[in-house]
């Protein structure tokens, strides 16, 4: 979920298209975790990551990370694994502590905590528009929890909410890694996957060896999981942003929020509220703003 550059334009539709496709694999994630609700999570997130480093595998080459610091093999090989173990078991546990789109909502601002932490990084400094489009963007999740806060009926969603944005940070950090980092995590990404499946694997046996094996419907849940969202979603947004417009291809993005809050309503999920909509486009403009 980095951006990767290229100045060659080879087709303006092609990379719509692919980056539609990234966005729509993106905006069903929220969809398939619920169906898998009834999975432990670690187990969720260890089948999920395998699904995904198998649907990555025409990316896999080499990469010259033997010519880096010992530092950077460190934040490349440990570090980037660990940061995906805790955005995506982070966020399967937030979706089951808390309403579904209000926590999938949350983590979507991940952008705006992106650009925020690139630009302090850069320049030891903010810039006044991304910090006023970080304060609309959590201004739309702070709406979602209003009524909660106000009733002081959070419960155990307080839990999830915060693990949401913990996802979030670690799709920001994950992302920012990628962009400093001097080899392309691209070609790296399926090993990386499989390096971080053995992680959650791990941590699985130990935390979850009471815990049922997946049922079919989750299990097929999860694989859709790997293979759409964390495979072929991470495909297409390579493909898109090498061989299109980043700015172009890159606003794309900000529709996700609003599609998946969408789609969970469709399917019944979550029940339509006013504010839901309202939110997610309060953080589609702040990740427009922020970003500009």
């Amino acid at each position: 979920m980095h951006p990767t550059h290229s100045p060659v334009v080879i087709s303006p539709k092609f990379s719509v298209c692919a980056a539609l496709v990234a966005v729509t694999l993106w905006s069903i994630a929220p969809l398939l975790v619920e169906l898998a609700r009834d999975t432990a999570p670690l187990q969720l997130t260890a089948l999920t990551l395998l699904a995904g480093a198998l649907a990555t595998l025409p990316l896999s080459r080499r990469a010259a990370t033997q010519t880096c610091s010992l530092g950077w093999r460190l934040s490349v090989w440990l570090g980037i694994p660990l940061l995906i173990v805790g955005a995506v078991s982070s966020y399967f546990i937030g979706m089951r502590l808390a309403p579904a789109a209000e926590a999938a909502l949350i983590t979507y601002t991940w952008p705006v905590l992106f650009v925020l932490l690139s630009q302090w990084s850069r320049w030891g400094r903010l810039r006044w528009a991304s910090v006023a489009g970080a304060l609309i963007a959590f201004s739309g999740a702070a709406l979602l929890l209003l009524p909660q806060a106000l009733n002081g009926s959070f419960g155990g969603a307080v839990s999830g909410y915060g693990l949401a944005l913990l996802a979030a940070f670690c799709w920001a950090l994950y992302s920012w890694l990628g962009q400093a980092a001097p080899v392309s995590l691209t070609p790296l990404l399926p090993r990386l996957l499989l390096v971080a499946c053995a992680i959650t694997c791990a941590a699985s046996l130990l935390l979850e060896s009471s815990a049922p094996l997946p049922r079919s419907e989750a299990l097929l849940a999860g694989i859709a999981l790997g293979l759409g969202p964390y495979g072929i979603a991470m495909v297409a947004w390579d493909k898109a942003l090498r061989f299109g417009q980043a700015s172009l291809v890159g606003s794309l993005a900000y529709g996700v929020p609003i599609l998946a809050a969408l789609l969970l309503v469709l399917a019944g999920v979550s029940v339509f509220d006013w504010r839901l909509p309202t939110a997610a486009l309060l953080v589609v403009v702040g990740c427009l703003k922020a970003s500009r």
